[in-house]
């Protein structure tokens, strides 16, 4: 079996993809559990992953005499630094994104209003804008970035 990584978010939370039920409301009490779920087994992954990444380091730091040697280790060091920041930064996010559950104003685009769709959230949970409304941001960002 692969490990948690390598596996879905939906198969890291132990849920299956979510079944609409006829005539069921758009974020439903029901699906805003089903994302508490995802959100909360991905956010404890993502602790793990920086707990493991803080005591690898404790264990890893040696003082080589070899100054190439010493460079290498500073260079990894760093990369895992930036991964775990990238981590804090969507822990970050992920509780946000909870909140909203808790607030019930999960599910609709922060940009236009409509619903997010259940698919798209359980391919990123995370998701604040519709599919247009991101793609449209990502046109205009990379027309004033480049």
């Amino acid at each position: 079996m692969a490990d948690k990584k390598s596996l879905g978010l939906l198969a890291l939370a132990g849920v299956e993809p979510y079944v609409e039920k006829k005539n069921e409301e758009y974020m439903s009490d029901e699906q805003y559990i089903h994302f508490g779920k995802i959100l909360d087994a991905w956010r404890t992954q993502l602790r793990e992953e920086v707990d493991r990444t803080l005591s690898h380091m404790q264990d890893e730091a040696a003082n080589f005499p070899d100054p190439v040697d010493r460079a290498s280790q500073e260079e990894e060091f760093a990369l895992e630094l930036r991964t775990r920041d990238r981590e804090r930064k969507l822990i970050k996010k992920i509780e946000k994104t909870l909140g909203l559950i808790k607030s019930g104003d999960f599910g609709f685009c922060k940009t236009c209003g409509i619903e997010i769709g259940i698919r798209r959230l359980e391919a990123r949970p995370t998701a604040d804008q519709c599919i247009d409304c991101k793609t449209l941001s990502e046109i205009k960002e990379k027309q004033l970035g480049g």
